[in-house]
């Protein structure tokens, strides 16, 4: 799946270890900004984060982890895997003795949007294949104008869009239909479909199954 990049908008959302702006990481960042100069991505977008983020819930980098688990559905979606480079290890503190789990991050990570659409993360591995596709030649295609095609199996293509059904009623996001049991990638909103067309959240469809169920019993 490759865009109309003429017609299509590219944001790419490039993500930072700071402060390691060295090289290659510098020229990574400088390759990207020559790509938004000339025309090949619309909106470049920094972003930087640490060495490692603990994996608790009051972690001052709440945004990270959300930003990877964003990435783990895109990766999921795809059929290819973030990990490496992201991974996980456990730290023991030298005087307490206590352990904590960490996620270790990338010294530099790129997610690709097509329109509102999150079409790439790099880099990732197909595993299958034992292959890598790189941020270096993610970089690359988008120099050369064009929008890298990740590795892995086309995506599923059964968004609520194909099924007749609107976007997700919390966000507005395109559904997956999971045989019947559509899920919002985006916002995690699960439901179903009623017999009129209408999407109905999970937790409602439960209420609405068990009232249809006492009035008939009540027959």
């Amino acid at each position: 799946m490759t865009p109309d990049t003429q017609s299509t908008e590219i944001t790419a959302v490039c993500h930072v270890r700071a402060p390691l702006l060295l090289e290659p990481v510098d020229r990574q960042v400088e390759t990207l900004r020559a790509c938004e100069s000339e025309g090949a991505v619309d909106d470049l977008l920094l972003r930087s984060w640490p060495k490692e983020v603990t994996l608790t819930d009051d972690t001052p980098y709440q945004e990270a982890l959300e930003s990877v688990e964003r990435f783990d559905g895109w990766a999921d979606r795809r059929g290819v895997s973030i990990r490496p480079p992201f991974r996980e290890r456990t730290a023991t503190n030298q005087i307490s003795g206590e352990t904590t789990d960490v996620l270790i991050m990338p010294m530099l990570c790129l997610e690709l949007y097509a329109d509102d659409e999150l079409v790439g993360v790099f880099p990732h591995t197909d595993e299958n294949a034992d292959e890598t596709y790189t941020t270096d030649e993610a970089i690359a295609a988008l120099r050369t104008g064009e929008l890298p095609t990740p590795l892995g199996g086309e995506p599923e293509e059964t968004a609520a869009a194909d099924s007749g059904t609107d976007g997700c009623p919390d966000c507005g996001a395109s559904l997956i239909d999971g045989q019947g049991l559509f899920a919002c990638p985006e916002c995690g909103w699960l439901g179903t479909v009623t017999e009129t067309g209408q999407l109905v959240a999970r937790e409602e469809a439960s209420r609405t199954t068990e009232h249809e169920t006492a009035a008939a019993k009540s027959q």
